[in-house]
């Protein structure tokens, strides 16, 4: 590659990294790692690897570990080395830093200090996916991973139903079937919905359908990679006063009164408040 002869002033970078195939890479991501005067990193050997492919020498140049686990002296020192005066990047594994990775900590510190920070923005799982959805891309909310208990990741989902706009989420492979079980289950069969595997890498896949195609196409199956799932934007559908109580006597079987109320409320996209007092009087006269 051809060097810049510029220096960075002094400053955090964040810089976004391929989250599959190493060429997507900016031109500007590359002149900040080639001039950086220290590098930081969620994983080490990713970075090294990265910069290797592309011919960025490290010439000396540190490459430190910072990551969700790393001490507040590990922070502190970063922000010593930028008072210092010097320039410091940081790259997540994959993808741009902060995304579901690590970063905001370092970023508020710099912040805090009045600390110059930027960023040389690039790849992202997030738009990728809603790139190749087919589902609506004008507003969208970001979720990343859901709990991983059951009980709470169907709560948070029946928060979530109702908004209007398509939502994104990252998934282990271990929890996908579940995961999208729960979706079914809690945003109802005719939901669409889009599961992206391995983005720009390989074996990349993108399954689309409804909830009911894409759960059944994922629930005997073992799968391996980086997941995304994609779910479009609600559809009205008319409820009765007596679907809504059918729909809550079955919830309130293994759920507190109060946590069944949100589910069907999310599920059914009702206020929450008219279904908990459903709940209650039903509760009542039982």
């Amino acid at each position: 590659m051809n060097q810049p002869t510029k220096p960075l002033s002094a400053g955090l970078y964040f810089v976004s990294t391929p989250i599959g195939t190493a060429r997507d890479i900016t031109l500007r991501a590359l002149d900040v790692l080639a001039t950086a005067d220290l590098i930081a990193a969620e994983d080490t050997r990713t970075a090294r690897k990265l910069m290797e492919i592309h011919g960025v020498p490290l010439n000396g140049r540190k490459v430190i570990a910072f990551h969700d686990h790393s001490v507040d002296g590990a922070i502190m020192g970063l922000v010593t080395a930028v008072k210092d005066g010097k320039s410091v990047a940081y790259v997540s594994e994959a993808g741009t830093p902060l995304v579901a990775d690590p970063g905001y900590e370092l970023g508020r510190a710099m912040i805090e200090n009045d600390l110059p920070v930027t960023t040389a923005p690039g790849a992202s799982a997030v738009l990728a996916a809603l790139t190749v959805s087919g589902l609506p891309s004008d507003r969208f909310a970001f979720v990343g991973f859901l709990p991983a208990a059951k009980q709470a990741r169907r709560t948070e989902l029946a928060e979530l139903k109702a908004l209007p706009f398509t939502l994104v989420f990252y998934e282990s492979p271990k929890r996908i079937g579940e995961m999208l079980s729960d979706l079914r289950e809690v945003f109802g069969d005719e939901r669409q919905a889009v599961v992206c595997r391995e983005l720009t890498k390989r074996f990349e896949e993108v399954t689309r359908g409804n909830l009911t195609e894409v759960a059944g196409a994922f629930q005997e199956r073992k799968v391996k990679g980086e997941l995304v799932v994609l779910v479009g934007k609600p559809v009205a559908v008319a409820t009765s006063d007596a679907d809504v109580e059918a729909t809550l006597r079955e919830a309130m079987k293994t759920m507190r009164v109060k946590d069944a109320a949100t589910v069907v409320a999310g599920a059914m996209g009702l206020p929450r408040r008219d279904v908990y007092q459903t709940a209650l009087r039903m509760k009542d006269d039982t």
